[in-house]
Formats: structure tokens, C-alpha cells, sequence
């Protein structure tokens, strides 16, 4: 634990109900944030909440609050927290854009040293694994519509969740192509998977879903399914 502390700015945002009953509300990431800075030495000097969609890559327009922790954050020179990457964006663009504003961004779920890059990546593949599964489920209701079959029928949202499991997986598959050149890389210098576990823990990789730590069981099914895919 660190001896001094360093201001920073929360920043919290929910943009549904149901985001709350899944772990994403306010509470459950203000508590994850003061955990973080509390072990990391950090003084949130000040909370910025935020209740909003912000869909798309110009989100940012659509987030004032998100815009005046990057003023107070420059101003103080402070880095900003989030409990997980998702409280930001899925967009890559618009994780691209906060990059560019110079103000660095604390994912508190991954740790104060993940790579910058490493956020563009799991951006990215949070991002395509979203559009999947929106694709999917869009073309699922069409196909229902057409052969008449009424939405609100019970059945018929079964075989849509069934498509999006479909599309889930698909976003599974092209994980593993984007991690396995790493994995190779790894594996090229002489590293066996539980190695490459403990190394990208240690580099603060992100798994697939944002949370937990690799294990050498984990890479191996990685492995085989970006190598058979």
C-alpha cells in the first residue's frame, strides 16, 4: 500500500436500472473505486456521477459530466477513475478520443499499470462482441416478424437469446484470434502456459471478461479454439 496519496477524480455512470441489479450501479462502483484508491494511495478529490446511455463514438457530447472530470482531471493534473472499462465506453473510437485528451483513465478492475494499448484492444473486442450480438438478435426478430410469429410470445424470445448465445460465441472466437499471436509469442521463447498466465497477470492483460486472472487452463482453451476456429 502506498505512503502518500495523489488526487484523483471518480467518475461513476449508470445508464439503466437494470445496470444496477447487475453489479454496474452506482454503489457497487463507488465501492469498487474507494477500495482501489484507498490500496493505491489515491485521494478522490472530488465524485462525478453521470446517468446516461452515451451510445456511439460521439458520446462524449452527450456526457457533461464526463466532460468536467477532463477539466478538473487537467486541472489538477489527476488521473480519472472507473470501477470497470464499460462505465466508459464499448466504442473503441470513443476510448480513442479519451486517449487523445491527455487525461490518463484508471480502470480500477484492471489495475494502475495496464498498457494503454491493452485498453484499445479490449475496447475493440468488447466493441465487436456487442455488435455480434445486437446483429444477431436484430436478424433473430426479423426472421420471427416474417414468419408471423407475435414478439411477446414466450417461445419466440427463447430462439432470439438462443441466437444471441450464437453471436456470444462467435465474439468468443475472435478473442482468441486477437490473443493467440501473444500466446505464440510467448510460447517462441520458451514460456509454457502457466508462464504466459502469470505474465499477462502481471502486465494487467484483460481477460475476455474483464474480470478474474488467467490460468494456464484458460489459455489452453484460447489457444485451441483461435488455432481450430
Amino acid at each position: 500500500m502506498s505512503t502518500t496519496t495523489r488526487p484523483a477524480i471518480a467518475y461513476t455512470r449508470v445508464s439503466t436500472s437494470e445496470q444496477g441489479r447487475r453489479g454496474n450501479g452506482l454503489d457497487a462502483q463507488k465501492a469498487a473505486i474507494e477500495t482501489f484508491a484507498k490500496t493505491e494511495g489515491y485521494d478522490v478529490v472530488e465524485w462525478v456521477k453521470e446517468v446516461e446511455t452515451g451510445k456511439g463514438s460521439n458520446a462524449l457530447t452527450r456526457r457533461p459530466m464526463l466532460a468536467e472530470a477532463l477539466r478538473t482531471a487537467r486541472r489538477l493534473k489527476a488521473p480519472v477513475l472507473v470501477s470497470k472499462l464499460d462505465r466508459l465506453s464499448r466504442d473503441v473510437h470513443f476510448i480513442s478520443g479519451l486517449m487523445a485528451e491527455k487525461v490518463p483513465f484508471i480502470v480500477t478492475e484492471l489495475g494502475k499499470d495496464v498498457d494503454p494499448f491493452m485498453l484499445h484492444i479490449y475496447a475493440a473486442v468488447c466493441q465487436k462482441e456487442r455488435e455480434l450480438i445486437g446483429m444477431r438478435t436484430r436478424e433473430a426478430l426479423a426472421a420471427l416478424k416474417r414468419k408471423g410469429v407475435k414478439l411477446g410470445n414466450l417461445q419466440a424470445l427463447r430462439r432470439v437469446r438462443g441466437q444471441g448465445a450464437a453471436a456470444t460465441s462467435r465474439a468468443a472466437t475472435a478473442f482468441a484470434k486477437t490473443m493467440l499471436p501473444m500466446i505464440k509469442g510467448y510460447q517462441a521463447q520458451g514460456m509454457n502456459l502457466r508462464d504466459i498466465a502469470t505474465a499477462l497477470n502481471e502486465r494487467k492483460v484483460p481477460t475476455r471478461t474483464e474480470h478474474g486472472r488467467w490460468t494456464a487452463t484458460q489459455l489452453s482453451r484460447i489457444q485451441r479454439r483461435g488455432e481450430t476456429a
